[in-house]
């Protein structure tokens, strides 16, 4: 009987430890469906909430890099922390979400794609072709800059332009209320990469592509979207 010969990787794989039980199901599976049979190459970043606070969150754009270097990584889900996980984990700040500072590195797209399996049938059953979702995954809330607003303050933007001009637009007028702020932001060259990326995902996948945006009532923000 001829000797089993495992599978091998030309390029390592980037991966992506993470918080709780996904680091007890990631061993899991790479102990029962990958060892066994890949000779598994691996650039291993522990993105666990402790050691990104022991990194001052360096092991997440480590990470992200060397995302970008080879191409392909595995994460596993973290914590993204708030109040009660700095208490219960003594952390320096809040850290942002990983996802984000990743995304925002690899400029990149969120494709949910479902896992077809033959004998299970679809809440729907007549639908046979998938349906991805898209999510531009730059910017927006994952990128704000957010405030609590006291009562009687008047919120507005402001634009310092290259020349040295300013454009200032009013946000809210907080006269009657305090009340909570949020500001947001994005790129032309990252929505024309998420454009990119889905016209080519579309086309490797032979699947219709739609676009949904809100541009009747944000007139500026979303319709950027639309226009490019």
């Amino acid at each position: 009987m001829a000797e089993f010969k495992k599978i091998q990787m030309e390029a390592p794989l980037v991966e992506m430890d993470g918080d709780e039980m996904t680091r007890v199901i990631w061993k899991m599976i790479k102990d029962i469906l990958l060892l066994p049979y890949i000779d598994l190459n691996v650039d291993y970043y522990d993105l666990g909430l402790e050691n990104r606070d022991k990194t001052n969150d360096q092991v997440t754009v480590d990470s992200a890099l060397a995302t970008k270097k080879y191409g392909v990584a595995v994460k596993c889900a973290t914590i993204t922390p708030n109040a009660a996980r700095m208490e219960e984990y003594h952390l320096k700040e809040m850290w942002k979400s990983p996802n984000a500072t990743i995304r925002a590195i690899l400029d990149g797209t969120v494709f949910r794609a479902p896992i077809l399996v033959k004998g299970i049938t679809p809440y729907i059953p007549n639908w046979k072709k998938p349906i991805t979702i898209a999510r531009h995954a730059y910017g927006d809330v994952y990128k704000n800059t957010e405030a609590q607003v006291a009562q009687g303050s008047k919120a507005e933007l402001l634009v310092t332009k290259p020349d040295g001009a300013q454009e200032k637009y009013l946000i809210h007028d907080f006269s009657e209320s305090g009340g909570i702020l949020q500001g947001l932001h994005n790129l032309d060259s990252s929505i024309r990469s998420f454009a990119r990326s889905c016209f080519n995902y579309a086309l490797d996948t032979n699947q219709d592509l739609w676009f949904a945006t809100k541009d009747t009532i944000s007139k500026q923000y979303d319709h950027t979207f639309k226009d490019i």
